[in-house]
């Protein structure tokens, strides 16, 4: 599944490794479908593989599945969608929200800092993730009722749910 020659030397993968490592994988239907559930009536995920240096997941989406506003902490990552679409909304202060629509094919990647949140955009979709250096804390975003923005540290094991009650988006 992993290719061992590029995580071997325990030292984070680059970004560009990481988008090339959740285009194999995905394109592995073997390694992920098993854990797919068609009767879930809510999200769900799957650790794929976890060594010293990346960790991939699967992770199943229902509508209205939302992740909360997060970062993760000090580790890049990439997005394959498999199937079905993503809508990547990035926390943008002092100006008009933009989400960015990922359907089956497309992927994203990002570095430590950046603060986003995902939301189902179909019926169902899959998609694959890797992180590196490999999961261990995310910080999930909050905002408090004088307008400060809180960041709450969470385990990699924590299922990402928003912490604040949804609110109109403006698109």
């Amino acid at each position: 599944m992993i290719d061992r020659s590029s995580t071997s030397s325990g030292r984070p993968l680059a970004r560009e490794q990481l988008t090339g490592l959740v285009a194999g994988v995905a394109a592995c239907r073997e390694l992920w479908t098993p854990h797919y559930d068609p009767h879930a009536t809510r999200r769900t995920y799957a650790a794929l593989h976890r060594d010293e240096a990346v960790d991939v997941w699967a992770i199943f989406w229902l509508p209205g599945d939302d992740t909360g506003w997060h970062d993760h902490d000090t580790s890049s990552g990439a997005v394959q969608v498999v199937e079905g679409a993503l809508e990547e909304w990035v926390l943008r202060l002092a100006v008009p929200e933009r989400p960015r629509r990922c359907r089956a094919g497309s992927w994203l990647s990002f570095a430590p800092s950046h603060i986003h949140r995902l939301t189902c955009a179909a019926p169902r979709a899959t998609s694959i993730h890797a992180y590196s250096p490999p999961l261990w804390r995310l910080g999930q975003y909050t905002l408090a009722e004088d307008g400060a923005l809180r960041r709450v540290s969470v385990s990699y094991a924590d299922e990402l749910r928003p912490l604040d009650p949804p609110r109109p988006r403006s698109h």
